[in-house]
């Protein structure tokens, strides 16, 4: 008995389906370090040092000790099952690299937003960008050092969330706190309401 070739239906039958993420947030929030810390493989990085050329352009404002930063993406891969894999897209935090948001964001079922007490203001944009192209997404506070100044309520009044937004705090530097950010959106995901189907007649 000769063996038949495989057929295209076949390969993409056991294909894995694919789940893309999109990371976002301001300049040096943590979002290559979040991809870095629940990535299954190394991740894609595409880290430049800071030079004198960004004086004036990128603000340090509390991160004065960065001196490398994403010129294009962060890219890493969770394995959930065989039938599951999860692509997660760190996007760049400085405005001038913004352009590339629209591009990354193509195909993304739903976002992380990483934020510093330190600088709300800096994940604006990002939580902006989200809602306004209806994706849903999550919040993740990362508590540099373990330092939080402000309580839940405080946050979630300063970034002007929806209640539904799940929030969470915690240090994106461990692994288990990045598993329960993307757990958390999935819950919230599948916790959206299914648009349903007009009566006809």
């Amino acid at each position: 008995m000769t063996d038949r070739p495989t057929t295209g239906s076949q390969v993409a039958a056991a294909a894995p389906a694919a789940v893309k993420i999109l990371i976002a947030g301001g300049f040096g929030v943590g979002k290559t370090t979040l991809v870095g810390a629940v990535s299954e493989v190394t991740p894609l990085r595409t880290e430049e040092y800071l030079t004198r050329a960004s004086v004036g352009v990128d603000d340090l404002s509390g991160v004065d000790e960065k001196d490398t930063t994403t010129v294009a993406l962060d890219f890493g891969r969770i394995t959930v099952s065989p039938e599951l894999v999860v692509y997660l897209f760190g996007t760049p935090g400085q405005e001038r690299f913004w352009f590339m948001w629209n591009d990354l964001v193509n195909g993304a079922l739903g976002g992380v937003v990483i934020a510093d007490t330190r600088r709300l203001e800096s994940s604006f944009a990002s939580i902006d960008f989200f809602e306004s192209r209806d994706i849903p997404f999550v919040v993740a506070i990362n508590c540099f050092h373990g330092i939080n100044t402000r309580s839940p309520a405080e946050i979630r009044a300063a970034l002007d969330l929806d209640p539904q937004v799940p929030m969470l705090v915690g240090d994106v530097r461990e692994r288990p706190f990045g598993r329960d950010v993307l757990l958390a959106l999935v819950d919230h995901l599948m916790n959206l309401p299914v648009l349903q189907p007009v009566p006809v007649g």
